[in-house]
């Protein structure tokens, strides 16, 4: 018995696609960093950027060391970037929209906020050191 995809007998191969019957909408923009980047629908901020070659989008607040997907489930808070003036959202997680303006994430993405100027005020950074250099 084969084990492929389609009719058998025929090795042919059917396409997931084509399987699930699936019609994807048509691609659309979004913004990164100034740049115009395709998206399809249903994709993340992660999945779209990674589509392009863009692998990292955050650097950490410590050493600036880049950061990009690590889990790709929402655990990890490696993915963090601002999305339309919003600062720690997890890309493996927002759905990227049209006109969805996406920005590399600086450390904390509290710059200038009363964490950043050193009084030890909590804003609504992002979680690092998750055990894998965050």
């Amino acid at each position: 018995m084969s084990h492929r995809l389609g009719r058998p007998g025929r090795g042919s191969r059917t396409s997931p696609l084509r399987l699930a019957r699936a019609r994807p909408g048509a691609a659309f923009s979004f913004t990164f960093d100034g740049r115009t980047l395709p998206a399809l629908p249903g994709q993340t901020v992660a999945a779209a950027l990674w589509s392009s070659g863009v692998t990292s989008w955050r650097t950490t607040r410590g050493t600036g060391d880049p950061r990009g997907v690590f889990c790709g489930i929402g655990v990890c808070f490696d993915c963090l970037v601002t999305v339309d003036g919003r600062p720690n959202q997890r890309a493996c997680l927002v759905p990227v929209e049209p006109g969805t303006e996406v920005r590399t994430q600086e450390g904390t993405g509290q710059e200038g906020t009363a964490r950043e100027e050193g009084t030890g005020q909590e804003g609504t950074a992002g979680q690092e050191g998750t055990g894998h250099g965050g």
